[in-house]
């Protein structure tokens, strides 16, 4: 198991390439089984989640191979059905080949997810859709059992908009006899790009990343040849790190438009952003200006930064509210700010953070992917060294962060424990 020790307290400055975005690669991997042959996705970013997906779909049967940042998928030998506890309980997103699984070959076997430890995330909106669509749901000793001769078109309606969910129904529709149509659907860029590389392979989609999403289904697709966006979390996460550190650090290869709420409130917080050449130039302040924050569904401000935009407030000119809407359990990075000084207290799932001119370095403990970043951002401000254990967190969902922060001048390095 490796840890990170940083030696904080630099100010940054350098270009950072972002890499290609999990949250898209993750279903789009998925959305192969739907066809026989051999797919190849670029820019696919080297992470634990993408070598666990991967791992999955050999289970299953496919041939999954990776290299420089490619990934290239055979579907035409799947053999098994039946995605085990044992792969996808290290990985929520497993649950995405549900979908695909029984559009094609009319049952799966697949069990309930994992993944982090950030909340109650039920799979109960996917089997309501698929229910509606004419399969058979039964769980049984932690997995979900569905089947369907052929599914069929039909309405369904989110009580919630659910990311995985309107991705998992999306897929299963595009095989399904009829038209389907998802209402209240998630309106994240990475559903869009699902649906873009869905329409590659022949899918007849419409509205993706809109409120309302139709799907024309066809009796087969074909396999696909398709370049995923820019990770708009990875990209916002060195934002932060240019303010905390009050750094000046130029960021290439990101889609500034899946950013406008984080953007917004940067900018409230002091940070100065400059159009550059394929990217963006953030410059960070002296210190940081006390915001608030509400985190809500896209395009709202995105629930992947709060732990990064919390780390920033802790040691902003004056106080911060920030209430997290999304997930219940997503302020266990508190605890370890905290350790680093940070004075922030908690109340029915409202952060209040009275920030501090200067944090201190200590040890510190990911847990979960997006409380890891924050930690990371924390501690390059700091004074002192921190050293932060659980260093998979960050590794599920951030490509070679630590080598990235080397190149603007931090002071960082992993360790095998």
């Amino acid at each position: 198991m490796d840890k990170l020790i940083i030696k904080g307290g630099k100010r940054l400055k350098g270009e950072v390439e972002i890499s290609g975005a999990k949250n898209a690669a993750l279903p789009i991997i998925a959305a192969s089984l739907l066809a026989s042959g051999s797919s190849t996705m670029n820019r696919v970013p080297d992470l634990k989640d993408v070598i666990t997906i991967g791992k999955l779909l050999t289970y299953l049967g496919a041939e999954f191979h990776y290299e420089n940042r490619k990934a290239i998928i055979s579907t035409e030998r799947i053999s098994n059905l039946e995605a085990p506890y044992s792969l996808v309980k290290t990985m929520r997103a497993s649950v995405l080949v549900l979908g695909p699984l029984l559009a094609r070959f009319g049952r799966a076997r697949v069990s309930l997810p994992g993944g982090c430890a950030i909340g109650a995330r039920p799979i109960n909106l996917h089997l309501m859709g698929l229910e509606k669509m004419g399969a058979k749901i039964e769980l049984e000793s932690g997995y979900v059992l569905a089947r369907a001769k052929r599914l069929r078109g039909t309405s369904i309606y989110f009580d919630i908009p659910t990311v995985t969910g309107t991705e998992n129904l999306m897929m299963a529709a595009s095989l399904a006899e009829g038209k389907t149509v998802l209402e209240n659907a998630a309106k994240e860029p990475e559903v869009a790009d699902l649906a873009d590389a869905l329409i590659s392979m022949g899918a007849k989609i419409k509205g993706a990343g809109e409120s309302i999403v139709e799907i024309e289904g066809v009796d087969k697709l074909k396999p696909f040849n398709y370049s995923i966006i820019p990770d708009r979390i990875e990209t916002g996460t060195f934002m932060t790190i240019a303010g905390i550190t009050g750094g000046d650090i130029i960021i290439k290869g990101c889609r500034l438009e899946h950013l406008d709420a984080p953007i917004m409130k940067l900018r409230d917080a002091g940070l100065v952003f400059k159009n550059v050449s394929d990217g963006i130039r953030v410059i960070g302040p002296l210190r940081p200006i006390a915001n608030n924050v509400t985190t809500m569904p896209y395009p709202g401000f995105p629930t992947d930064m709060q732990a990064q935009f919390m780390a920033l407030m802790s040691i902003a000119d004056g106080t911060s509210i920030i209430k997290e809407t999304i997930f219940e359990n997503r302020f266990m990075h508190v605890a370890e700010l905290r350790r680093m000084g940070a004075d922030i207290t908690i109340e029915d799932g409202t952060a209040t953070v009275k920030g501090i001119p200067k944090l201190k370095g200590a040890p510190l403990m990911a847990t979960d992917l997006r409380a890891s970043a924050s930690l990371v951002v924390a501690a390059l401000a700091a004074e002192g060294e921190t050293t932060i254990h659980r260093l998979y967190h960050l590794d599920r969902g951030y490509e070679k962060m630590e080598e990235k922060l080397i190149k603007i001048g931090a002071n960082v390095r992993r360790v095998r424990e």
